[in-house]
């Protein structure tokens, strides 16, 4: 199998601009051009809206931030400062589970959050990586996930708190559930955890979603 390709950007991305760069990979993996890729990088703020997103779950006029519908599944979610968002392009094997991929990429958040230790795990009928209920609130999404698969090659991908400011959330339904919270590393560890700090581990754990590849 050939070396899983790294691109990182510095400073904050406009959603529009790292959307088109995901349609310019897919297209040259769909076309054998380039190996497979991840984007890693944070974004400014930005509501990004799946194909489930209903009218009362999106954000008021005004709410700071555009709205910008997208292909992949789920709902509305937000991206931008504090927050590591990944864009796995992976050629998949034919017949993939995509269930099962999705399993992946949330157990490559998991073991992130238990090195800098938090306890996310999954909750049933829920996708994503999460925070039990405890003695300080509901249950509590700290890493969203949200996936399409077109002409054997993932796009979009995962996206995880870091220290980023929650109060964005408050605008809208996240993923559409109105009965849990959202939270953060920083939050839950009880310290600042930048994503300059995650970002290493975000890296070293990348291979694990890579291992629906088949090896040559």
């Amino acid at each position: 199998m050939a070396e899983l390709r790294v691109i990182r950007h510095e400073g904050l991305v406009p959603y529009e601009t790292a959307w088109e760069e995901q349609r310019r990979l897919h297209a040259a993996r769909v076309a054998g051009e380039i190996d497979d890729t991840v984007v890693l990088l944070e974004h400014e703020p930005v509501y990004t809206a799946g194909k489930r997103t209903k009218p009362s779950d999106r954000p008021l006029p005004g709410s700071g931030a555009p709205v910008v519908d997208v292909d992949r599944g789920g709902e509305i979610t937000w991206h931008g400062p504090g927050q590591i968002v990944g864009y796995p392009i992976l050629a998949l094997p034919e017949r993939v589970d995509v269930i099962g991929y999705v399993r992946r990429v949330e157990q490559l958040m998991i073991d992130v959050c238990a090195e800098l230790g938090v306890d996310g795990v999954r909750v049933d009928g829920r996708s994503g990586v999460w925070i039990p209920a405890d003695g300080r609130g509901p249950e509590r999404k700290i890493g969203a996930v949200g996936l399409r698969v077109a002409q054997g090659v993932s796009m979009h991908g995962f996206a995880l708190n870091c220290n980023c400011d929650l109060t964005w959330y408050d605008r809208i339904v996240p993923c559409g559930i109105s009965d849990a919270a959202t939270t953060s590393l920083a939050r839950e560890a009880g310290r600042d955890v930048t994503v300059a700090e995650v970002l290493p581990h975000v890296e070293r754990h990348l291979d694990d979603v890579l291992a629906l590849q088949p090896h040559a």
